[in-house]
């Protein structure tokens, strides 16, 4: 905080800021050419982590250097600032499941080598869907589940291990030991039920597989056998002449011989039991429950392909193929790995055209940053990292799967963007980072006490993409006119009823109704939770910055007054030095002395009064 007494030149500890007016520019997120978002906006040319935190709480967001207000009575998405305090966190049953499903493609439980089904945010029900019918793993908990993927899964196994069976029948009957000229039935290999178990092969637990070709096989022999001894024809056999050598016991018997080694290959044991042909899991991989995690993928040699080319565990030897999830944070920097991977995100994502994803507009939107770095004191006052703008990586084996934008500020950690590689679309790495990232408050809180809340950024109810964010609950969202936080479960009903509302005005809730539905947790999973996590902001590319710096200011009014003006006279001016507005004016032509006193009211309101008397208002 400074006097009103003129001042050395900026130093660290300052914010200096430029008025860029207000600025009418095309929509980022409805994507309208009829309609058009309002903003006042600031150029940052040094920023303190309090003063935007202070900042943060009045509506303002940020974009690389620039600062960014909607005037939310006159944009047409309507932004409203939203944030969660971390302690009081209630993870969805959804959220669970995504850190679940991470912690199976970690552990080797789950594999998704070669398949690529990108996390659209307005499809991600049916995106997950074809997840788990592509990526099945045959884990005890999905087996207890019965989910569908398992059962795909399984079903892909059986019809694999019936095209042996087949091709085992073939090869008797072209060698003579099956007479020739029958058409044998396709074989068919089920799994058998818990309750059939006892009755087939006296309580066997291990038993998991059956078929019964062997009896079908020995109908058809008997069937052309009696034809043809009524007809006065007879036809060679050789090994299946006699009533007896064609018994389904026999054949399985016969059958079982020939497919044994492959069985062994695919991790199980093959044994033929009166006329049956009975796969049972090996002994070191069965459990008490018998349930279908003890059965491996057949190894690529079971067939000539293989199912699917892939390995999801060893059959063997049980092993499986974990892999290391890394955090990394460091300080807002060009990294050309991570360029790369937003290149790749913004192209294959967001569509964008090649041209338009330049390392300059990435520099510009994710790496500048106004903020002036905070180190750690040592106290109980700057968190480990210190204060500042960062960016977190995670790397899987080390290869760099996302990376997150954040800003950590005195009272919040607030997220700005991620990107993630498309090909781990699958584990939903948006919705994970959300959740990492109220983790690292939590854990972060423990050395600084101030560090309460996740900042979330936007949360515009007319505009679906952004509507997942009220799923991490319970969340508050910022009323546009008092500044006053009020919880999602008011907000939402008003919200409902049109874009723009003065959410602290308590009065709506008195107007013709006594009370208004709370939003339940069925209720914010069927609405929020099928939408998946994406940016937080819109990213500026060239075309967006240069309507943004060639756009007119609009000769509307500046709006509703927001708050009490305040004196302008104690506004802070940076002119050869920093002197207080009420000590420059008798030095200022009066021709722009008013021009430049109206900008100063607008300023004033849109930053606020303390605000306004700390920062420096940049004349050059």
């Amino acid at each position: 905080m400074r006097n009103d007494a003129s001042s050395s030149n900026t130093t660290k500890d300052e914010s200096v800021v430029v008025d860029c007016g207000r600025r009418r520019t095309s929509c980022g997120y409805c994507k309208s050419p009829h309609r058009s978002s309002i903003s006042h906006g600031l150029w940052a040319r040094s920023l303190t982590v309090g003063d935007y935190q202070a900042l943060l709480d009045r509506g303002w967001r940020r974009s690389g250097c620039f600062l960014y207000k909607p005037e939310m009575e006159r944009t047409c998405c309507p932004s409203y600032t939203i944030r969660l305090k971390a302690s009081d966190f209630l993870p969805s049953k959804e959220q669970l499941r995504i850190s679940r499903r991470l912690q199976r493609f970690l552990d080797g439980t789950l594999d998704v080598k070669g398949d690529n089904v990108l996390e659209d945010p307005n499809t991600s029900k049916k995106s997950e869907s074809l997840v788990h019918h592509k990526l099945s793993n045959l884990t005890s908990e999905e087996s207890l589940s019965a989910s569908n993927k398992e059962q795909n899964e399984v079903e892909k196994f059986l019809h694999d291990l019936s095209d042996q069976i087949d091709k085992v029948v073939q090869m008797f009957t072209e060698k003579g030991e099956f007479p020739f000229g029958i058409q044998f039935p396709k074989a068919s290999v089920r799994k058998v039920s818990q309750g059939k178990k006892k009755l087939l092969v006296n309580g066997s637990e291990d038993l998991l597989y059956s078929s019964n070709i062997a009896f079908q096989i020995a109908a058809s022999i008997k069937q052309v056998q009696s034809g043809n001894k009524d007809g006065n024809d007879s036809q060679p056999s050789r090994d299946c002449e006699t009533e007896n050598g064609s018994s389904p016991k026999l054949i399985a018997e016969k059958l079982v011989a020939s497919l044994d080694p492959i069985a062994k290959n695919s991790g199980l044991s093959i044994r033929a039991c009166n006329g049956h042909i009975n796969f049972y899991a090996s002994s070191k991989q069965v459990s008490p429950s018998g349930s279908v995690q003890n059965v491996a993928e057949p190894r690529k040699s079971l067939t000539k392909h293989g199912i699917g080319g892939k390995r999801l565990i060893s059959s063997q030897h049980g092993q499986v193929k974990r892999r290391k999830l890394e955090f990394r944070m460091s300080r807002s920097s060009f990294d050309p790995e991570e360029f790369a991977l937003y290149r790749r995100y913004q192209l294959k994502v967001h569509n964008d055209k090649p041209d338009h994803v330049t390392e300059d507009s990435y520099r510009r939107f994710l790496v500048d940053s106004p903020l002036l770095h905070v180190y750690p004191t040592g106290d109980s006052t700057v968190p480990p990292c210190g204060f500042g703008s960062f960016h977190q990586q995670y790397l899987i084996d080390g290869q760099l799967v996302a990376v997150g934008v954040v800003d950590i500020l005195p009272n919040c950690l607030s997220s700005k963007y991620l990107f993630w590689d498309p090909d781990f679309a699958f584990l939903s790495l948006g919705k994970y980072s959300a959740l990492q990232e109220i983790g690292w408050v939590k854990e972060n809180q423990v050395s600084c006490p101030s560090l309460e809340y996740y900042y979330l950024g936007y949360y515009i109810h007319s505009c679906n993409k952004m509507r997942y964010k009220a799923a991490y609950r319970p969340s508050e969202l910022l009323c546009p006119l008092r500044y006053q936080w009020v919880t999602f479960d008011i907000a939402k009903p008003l919200l409902d009823r049109k874009p723009y509302v003065t959410l602290s005005d308590y009065s709506i809730l008195q107007n013709g109704e006594s009370s208004l539905p709370q939003v339940t947790e069925d209720v914010m999973e069927r609405e929020l939770d099928d939408i998946g996590q994406d940016a937080n902001d819109v990213p500026m590319d060239e075309d967006e910055e240069r309507v943004e710096s060639e756009s007119e200011s609009s000769d509307d009014d500046a709006g509703p007054e927001t708050t009490t003006y305040g004196d302008i006279g104690k506004i802070l001016i940076g002119l050869k030095g920093n002197v207080r507005y009420k000590n420059l004016r008798n030095a200022v032509d009066p021709e722009q002395r008013s021009y430049l006193e109206s900008q100063l009211q607008k300023y004033m309101r849109v930053v606020g009064p303390e605000l306004a008397e700390r920062m420096v208002y940049s004349l050059r």
